[in-house]
Formats: structure tokens, sequence, C-alpha cells
């Protein structure tokens, strides 16, 4: 049995149910509890494997699918944090020169981040760690049951869509 400190310190979402309570109710509690045990799992190997917090790892994937850079502001839209959080991050990976900030041309008060050439070469490295990881956490799933998961969370991602639309 593995007893290192983050074993023994998860809290499962899950415990939170009950069996008397609606299905959809259990239902959610399982995926939180999943997501946050893969969450958890890839932190931890980000963290030991390459000294990195996912938030940085995160900004630095956004960044490599954007080889011109993306704004600040954009930045924080696509990982849902405030300014002041990119701000942080992008502070952090600029001292480790693996991002480079770039004042806007129409507005000096903004910026532009890309990703140096260390940044990338860096990412390259941690994102085949990190596809690795995911596959070897979904491997006890057979690429069916993967398949038949993928398809019922699409589903239930465009019900939530719609619901977002009429609201």
């Amino acid at each position: 049995m593995n007893t290192n400190l983050s074993s023994v310190v998860h809290i499962d979402h899950e415990f939170r149910a009950h069996a008397d309570q609606h299905a959809s109710l259990r239902l959610w509690l399982r995926l939180l509890s999943c997501t946050t045990r893969v969450e958890d799992k890839i932190r931890h190997k980000l963290r030991e494997t390459f000294d990195i917090t996912l938030p940085r790892f995160d900004l630095m994937a956004q960044l490599e699918r954007h080889p011109d850079g993306l704004g600040m502001g954009e930045l924080s839209r696509r990982m849902m944090v405030t300014g002041g959080n990119i701000t942080t991050i992008v502070d952090q990976l600029e001292k480790e020169q693996l991002v480079l900030r770039q004042v806007g041309l129409s507005d000096r008060r903004s910026f532009t981040v890309k990703l140096t050439q260390a940044g990338r070469e860096a990412f390259a490295n941690m994102a085949v760690a990190h596809e690795e990881w995911v596959v070897d956490l979904f491997s006890g799933l057979s690429n069916n049951q993967q398949s038949q998961l993928y398809t019922l969370l699409g589903a239930m991602k465009k019900n939530l869509e719609k619901q977002e639309e009429m609201s």
C-alpha cells in the first residue's frame, strides 16, 4: 500500500454522496473525484520530474499552441484565472527565461507573451512525459471503454452548452 503524504491527505469527493441521493449527484461527485485524482497525480509528477507547477505548465501549453504569442488578457481568459495570477506565472517563467514578454505595438500598456527557444524545448520534453502519465492513468480502461466514456462526456458537454445558451 502506498502511504506517501498525498495519498494520506487525499479527500475523495465521492464520500459525500449517499446511496439514497439522486444518481446525477452521485455521478457528479464521481466525476469530480476522478478529475481531482488525475489532476493531483499530474501536479505531483510535474513538480517531481520538472520542478514546475501545473498552472505554469498550462500557460506554456497555451503558448505552445500560439507561436506568435498571446496577450495577458487572452491568457487569463483561456486559463480562467485572474490577470494577477497570469502576471505572477509569467514573471516566474520570464525569470527562468522560458517566456518572453513583448510590449504591444498599438498599446504600450499591453504585452504579448511568447515561449523562448528554451521554453519550447522544455515544454516539448514536459509534453511527452505528460502524455505518458495520462495514458498510464487511463490504462485501467480498455480502448473501447475510453471511447465510450469520451462519447458520453461529449454528449454531457453538448447538453451543458445548450443549457448555457438558453440561460
